[in-house]
């Protein structure tokens, strides 16, 4: 995720967080879950909904032991004996999806989520165990990855489903404009796309409240990647098309429950800082591949921090879509030589 600096029209609504692992109840029937998560972003923060007498679950956190006993305890005192029937997801990302399964399973919920999220999700998890495939090897040699990224690449594929449990055999289809009733609120779904197919955020207009997911987060840019599933994709026009979408579908002073980091407004100014760092990035690459470069070449235009092995893959992926979102554009040109490897040049 690129770094994206906090500016000072972004009003956080509350002083601190919930302790990993705890929770806080902001409104009778709204309550914010603070998950730990194993990864370097360490949390992710859950939702849930009183719905009448029972409970609606927004995101799930990863699917491992510690996640699961927090939503044992997280449930015992917060919902009690009273049903939870829905786990709304936002999109397939093992942090929201990790244990849809699980809690659809043991609390007879029904899963709702967009259809090319479940789709992907179910797919992704269906690699679990297979050996990386050659369009996959194909796919970083031509990025230029280095031999220990590309073994580390080989070691991990297949990692997607060590932390997200058996999806549930069917599923509630969210769309775009939808409204999902949960107690006395009426939610619209609002559909992103670019940091994963159709992102699902939830509008509650009558309350000014946004559930934001990845696609509006207060100090980071979600990561837009393209993988060696769809080589040729273009995510960045989706998400820079999106954010303009969400502009004209949320008031600036909305407030946004984003998946990480504080609840906060400022919605329009956050939106227009996502894109201007896009815009700076696009053209920090017109100028470094002036001279031909790899993907793996333009890391410094995009991140502050030097790419270690280990995040190799979601580098080289956010590099190729804004060197794709460039080649569409014409104002780069790509070839591969002899051994492989693309190049990426300025065209003027």
């Amino acid at each position: 995720m690129l770094d994206v600096a906090e500016e000072p029209a972004i009003r956080y609504e509350y002083p601190s967080n919930p302790e990993s692992g705890g929770y806080a109840e902001l409104e009778p029937d709204l309550v914010w879950l603070r998950m730990p998560l194993p990864f370097a972003l360490d949390h992710i923060n859950l939702w849930l909904l009183a719905d009448g007498p029972g409970w609606v679950i927004v995101d799930t956190g990863a699917g491992t032991d510690e996640s699961r006993a927090t939503w044992e305890l997280t449930l015992e005192q917060v919902a009690g004996k009273s049903a939870v029937e829905r786990v709304i997801v936002t999109h397939l990302h093992p942090d929201h999806v990790g244990n849809a399964g699980w809690l659809c399973d043991r609390l007879s919920a029904t899963l709702l989520m967009t259809r090319e999220e479940y789709m992907l999700c179910r797919v992704l998890v269906a690699d679990t165990g297979r050996p990386a495939p050659p369009e996959g090897r194909s796919f970083y040699h031509a990025a230029g990855f280095p031999p220990e990224a590309m073994e580390r690449y080989v070691k991990m594929f297949g990692m997607f489903g060590r932390y997200v449990a058996s999806m549930p055999e069917s599923y509630l289809r969210m769309k775009d404009r939808d409204r999902i009733q949960i107690g006395d609120r009426s939610w619209e779904v609002v559909i992103g796309r670019g940091h994963s197919p159709e992102h699902a955020c939830l509008y509650d207009a009558a309350n000014n409240l946004l559930i934001g997911g990845d696609q509006l987060l207060p100090t980071i840019s979600s990561n837009i990647g393209v993988y060696p599933t769809e080589p040729e994709a273009d995510p960045l026009a989706d998400w820079l098309s999106s954010l303009k979408q969400m502009e004209s579908r949320v008031p600036d002073d909305v407030l946004v429950l984003p998946s990480h980091g504080r609840p906060f407004r400022g919605a329009h100014t956050r939106l227009d800082q996502l894109q201007r760092e896009h815009e700076k990035a696009l053209d920090k690459l017109v100028d470094i591949c002036r001279e031909p470069r790899r993907a793996v070449d333009v890391f410094p235009a995009l991140f502050r921090s030097r790419v270690r092995e280990s995040t190799y893959v979601m580098a080289a992926g956010e590099s190729i879509a804004h060197l794709n979102y460039l080649r569409n554009r014409s104002l780069l040109e790509r070839w591969t030589d002899a051994d492989g490897v693309h190049w990426y040049r300025t065209t003027a």
